[in-house]
C-alpha cells in the first residue's frame, strides 16, 4: 500500500484521505501536506474548511456535488466533527460515488473503526492512523529535525531528551527548536543542555510517582506529588495519569504474559522501546491483583471527587499514602 508521501510525490491522489489517532502533530503535518498538493493554484472559492460537531452535512454534499469554479477540483477539509459514529450515515452514503472533480480531507482524533463513515473512507480512499513513532522511527524523526539546523544530539542527550519531553510529537518539536537556539553556534547537543531548557513534563514525572510507590517510598512519593501540583496540574489531572499510569502497568503484563517483548510489546503499547521498558521494570514490583485494584480506587476517587464526598488533593494524597505504605 503506498504512503500519502508517494501518492504526493506521484500525483496519484485519492479523493478521500482520513487521518486519524491520537498524534495531533503526525494528523497536522498529513493534512498540511495534503492541502499544499491539492490546493496549489486553486481559488479560496473551491476551498473548503469545516470545523468542530456542529457541521452541516447537507450542506458539505450539495457543495461537494457543485462542479469547481474555473478550475479542476473542489476540496472539503473537514475537522474533528465527530461524524465518525452514528451521524455520519448521510455522508458515508454519498462518498460510494462522489464526483472526480471533489476531494475530502478529513482530520480526526478519535474514529470509531465499526461505523460506516470509516468504512466508506477505507473502501474508497486511504485511512492514515496517526500515532507517536517510536524506536527507530522516532530517533530518526529527531535527528532529521536537527540536522535541518545543522546540529546533532549525543545518544546520551537524546535519551534524556525522550525522556524529559514525553509522548507528545508536537511538544517534542517546540523543545528541539528551544534547543537549538540554546546551543547557539555548536554543533552537538550534549545532556547539559537537555537539561538547562528542555521542561519536564508532568506526564513524565508520573513515572518517578509510581516508582516511590513501589518502593514503598511514602516521603518520596509524596513529595514528587508536590512537584507535580507545583508545576501547576490539577489533582485530578494527576489523578488521571497515575490511572492511565496503572492501565497501562496493566497492559505490559498481559503483553508480557502472551509472550511479547522489546519492540514488539513499544508497537502495542504506542510508546518508544525504552519507555517500553520502563513500564516492564515497573511492572515487575506489581501484582496483577494489586494494579487492578490500584486502577478500582482512581475510579472510586474520581467518583468521590464529583460528589462532593472529599476534596480533589486529598482524594489524590490519600492514594498515594494507601499505596505507598510499608506492607501495602
Amino acid at each position: 500500500m503506498s504512503t500519502i508521501e508517494e501518492d504526493i510525490k506521484t500525483g496519484q491522489l485519492k479523493h478521500i484521505y482520513l487521518l486519524c489517532g491520537a498524534e495531533g502533530y503526525l494528523r497536522q503535518y498529513y493534512r498540511e501536506n495534503l492541502k499544499r498538493t491539492l490546493c496549489r493554484e486553486l481559488d479560496q472559492i473551491n476551498i473548503h474548511s469545516y470545523k468542530g460537531k456542529d457541521v452541516n452535512v447537507p450542506e458539505i454534499i450539495e457543495l461537494a456535488q457543485t462542479l469547481p469554479f474555473f478550475a479542476d477540483r473542489r476540496v472539503m477539509i473537514l475537522e474533528n466533527t465527530e461524524l465518525f459514529g452514528s451521524r455520519g450515515e448521510q455522508l458515508a452514503n454519498y462518498l460510494a460515488q462522489i464526483p472526480e472533480t471533489v476531494y475530502f480531507i478529513f482530520d480526526e482524533e478519535n474514529v470509531d473503526k465499526r461505523s460506516r463513515l470509516y468504512k466508506a473512507c477505507n473502501s474508497n480512499g486511504k485511512v492514515q492512523e496517526c500515532v507517536m513513532y517510536t524506536g527507530a522511527q522516532l530517533q530518526k524523526w529527531i535527528l532529521t529535525l536537527l540536522s535541518r539546523s545543522g546540529k546533532k544530539i549525543s545518544p546520551e542527550a537524546y535519551q534524556l531528551f525522550v525522556e524529559k519531553t514525553g509522548s507528545d510529537m508536537n511538544n517534542m518539536c517546540q523543545e528541539l527548536k528551544k534547543l537549538v537556539c540554546y546551543v547557539g553556534d555548536r554543533e552537538a547537543v550534549l545532556p547539559e543542555d537537555v537539561e538547562a531548557i528542555c521542561t519536564t513534563r508532568v506526564s513524565s514525572k508520573v513515572f518517578d510517582l509510581i516508582e516511590a510507590v513501589a518502593r514503598q517510598d511514602q516521603k518520596q512519593a509524596l513529595a514528587v506529588y508536590g512537584d507535580m501540583l507545583e508545576m501547576r496540574e490539577s489533582p485530578v489531572a494527576i489523578l488521571t495519569l497515575i490511572a492511565r499510569q496503572f492501565n497501562m502497568l496493566l497492559m505490559t503484563k498481559e503483553l508480557r504474559a502472551k509472550g511479547y517483548h522489546g519492540d514488539a510489546m513499544a508497537a502495542k503499547l504506542g510508546v518508544p522501546a525504552f519507555v517500553a521498558n520502563k513500564y516492564l521494570n515497573q511492572a515487575g514490583k506489581f501484582t496483577v491483583a494489586t494494579i487492578r485494584q490500584a486502577i478500582e480506587d482512581c475510579v472510586e476517587t474520581d467518583e468521590n471527587f464529583k460528589s462532593g464526598r472529599i476534596s480533589d488533593s486529598l482524594g489524590v494524597e490519600m492514594l498515594i499514602v494507601k499505596y505507598s505504605r510499608k506492607g501495602a
